[in-house]
């Protein structure tokens, strides 16, 4: 598959064969109609990356984040009294503090 394409080269696309093939290793049951609903709704996602890749980004430098703006920290500390022995008052069983279940694996 190619990941980009020059200006000047053919637009990729997307065969209602290559769909088919997809959906068949997908194990998906595809319909006709479906078939050729979804090979253009495919050609569109492609011609949409195709006009992105067009976008002129020489010298760009790459964003960490779009908006420039940071993420505020808030401090780490308790904010939660201890209820472990009030929830597990509710348990069938427990032992030192931890759940017991039944075994599910022999």
């Amino acid at each position: 598959m190619r990941h980009f394409t020059s200006p000047g080269a053919a637009a990729m696309t997307v065969s209602s064969d290559t769909i088919s093939e997809m959906a068949q290793l997908a194990r998906l049951r595809v319909s006709d109609a479906e078939l050729a609903d979804l090979t253009q709704r495919c050609n569109a996602i492609l011609e949409l990356f195709e006009q992105l890749q067009a976008a002129p980004v020489q010298g760009l430098e790459p964003m960490a984040n779009p908006l420039d703006a940071s993420q505020p920290l808030r401090p780490d500390r308790v904010t939660e009294h201890d209820q472990r022995a009030l929830l597990q008052g509710a348990a069938p069983a427990v032992e030192n503090g931890l759940y017991l279940v039944p075994r599910v694996l022999e």
